[in-house]
């Protein structure tokens, strides 16, 4: 049974309903997970999409008539109705507090994404003018990007709202797209849907189907092209199919020289680059290559990042992410074998564990910084969901070896000589130079490679003005 948009009408009770979106209509499913926030407290009932109503959606979205591209006008006024507007019942305010209380990303990060995702809406045009090819034209002859297929499977994460913005730019390149949420973090692409038909979006480009591993593949195997957030796994599994879009994992990477042990400044920008937004970003630094002293310098990082404050999650101040006690108990094992062998120069300075009580159910994970002997230890590029760093010795005739597979590099002193060697490696995306945050850039500056390149691609148009 559908209900009419907006609606959030269910047998829970108080409990607020995210049912799947087809065709601009909440539709009613049989088959519900009930989520709840990390101290255990019930969050929202929600309606999983079977297979059978998974291969209708996509059905629609493929028989769906030809209609005219999205305006950017449409855009912004969505991203707009997102930080905004009160959308299927819930406000900004409790957007914002399902968020943080589902994935346990601080209360200021999830701020900053609203703030975020609001701007990069409108904006969208230039961000996706920026990653296309400007067009060749001559008498008679022109090319012209058109989508490689029509209908996008957006496979999407838990870990920090913004990625959704890529999905959304794919509607304004003008693919249809079908959105299969993350488990804790369906309140993000529910919400950016509602926003989007609220501003005019025609209800046939977009599905919303909440559900598990079962019907993400189904999509991905259905729809013409795919997009899938995911760590190592993740990328390889994907890495020899041209039609899927693998983001992650992001291996972020930092190249210091010798005295960054000592380098009060340098040390303050390194603990904001690993630990802004509790360190759930992609392009947090998870290791730190050090031509000088690794124990000095991992001490030292230790020391500064052992003074964030341990606050409750929901707090605008908190810095650290949270989880439930137990999944921070099942972490604590977790790492006692990942960093058997590798030096920890934290725990001792917490009274023996990573774990803190803030005082409202949760667990806050305090950072971990351990230090190797190797650049090319087993534990670097290990990448958890909060402030983990890895310290690690490099030497010139390492080169950029221990650099690749990175999403962002930066090389803030000494070693910004190796920028265009490093540059040049194929698993490299992104290099910064000085003292500037490893996710800076303009809205317009690429990510990780061309969203545009991938789901575009040139045709020739030749008319009868042709002169060859």
């Amino acid at each position: 049974m559908a209900t009419p948009q907006g609606g959030n009408a269910h047998d829970s009770g108080a409990l607020p309903a995210i049912n799947p979106v087809i065709g601009g209509k909440d539709v009613e499913s049989r088959d519900r997970s009930e989520l709840t926030a990390l101290d255990g407290t019930p969050l929202a009932s929600i309606g999983l999409a079977p297979r059978l109503l998974a291969q209708a959606a996509l059905n629609r979205l493929r028989g769906g008539a030809d209609t005219a591209a999205p305006t950017a006008e449409l855009f912004a006024a969505a991203g707009e109705l997102f930080a905004t507007a009160e959308l299927n019942g819930e406000s900004p305010e409790e957007y914002r507090r399902r968020v943080v209380l589902a994935t346990g990303t601080p209360g200021a990060a999830i701020t900053r994404a609203i703030r975020g995702i609001h701007t990069q809406l409108g904006i969208i045009e230039r961000i996706n003018g920026a990653e296309t090819p400007a067009p060749y034209e001559t008498r008679g002859y022109r090319t012209v990007m058109v989508p490689r297929g029509r209908i996008l499977a957006a496979i999407v994460p838990n870990n920090h709202p913004e990625p959704n913005v890529t999905w959304v730019r794919a509607l304004a390149m003008g693919a249809r797209v079908v959105v299969r949420p993350g488990s804790k973090d369906p309140f993000t692409p529910r919400r950016l849907v509602a926003a989007l038909l609220a501003a005019g979006l025609d209800p046939d480009t977009v599905a919303f189907l909440p559900g598990g591993h079962d019907v993400g593949e189904h999509l991905l195997q259905q729809a013409d092209l795919g997009l899938v957030y995911g760590g190592p796994d993740a990328a390889a599994r994907f890495a020899h199919r041209g039609d899927v879009l693998v983001r992650g994992p992001g291996r972020s990477k930092v190249l210091v020289g010798p005295g960054a042990e000592t380098d009060k400044e340098l040390l303050d920008d390194l603990v904001q680059w690993i630990s802004e937004d509790g360190g759930v970003r992609c392009n947090n630094i998870s290791l730190v290559l050090t031509s000088g002293p690794v124990a000095a310098l991992a001490d030292a990082l230790a020391e500064r990042l052992a003074d964030l404050p341990v606050r409750p999650v929901l707090d605008e101040l908190a810095t650290l992410p949270a989880t439930s006690p137990a999944g921070g108990e099942a972490l604590a094992g977790h790492l006692t074998g990942l960093t058997a062998g590798a030096r920890d120069h934290s725990t001792h300075r917490y009274g023996g564990s990573v774990l803190a009580d803030p005082g409202d159910g949760t667990t806050v994970l305090r950072p971990l910084v351990v230090s190797v002997d190797r650049a090319d230890h087993a534990l670097a590029g290990t990448e958890l969901g909060f402030p983990f760093i890895v310290v690690a010795p490099w030497q010139p005739s390492d080169g950029t070896r221990p650099l690749r597979e990175s999403l962002v590099v930066s090389l803030p002193g000494d070693h910004a000589g190796l920028a265009g060697a490093v540059l040049r490696e194929p698993s490299v995306r992104k290099v910064v130079t000085g003292r500037v945050k490893p996710w800076a850039g303009v809205p317009e500056t690429p990510h990780d490679g061309s969203l545009a390149q991938f789901l575009l691609e040139p045709k020739g148009l030749v008319t009868a003005e042709f002169e060859g």
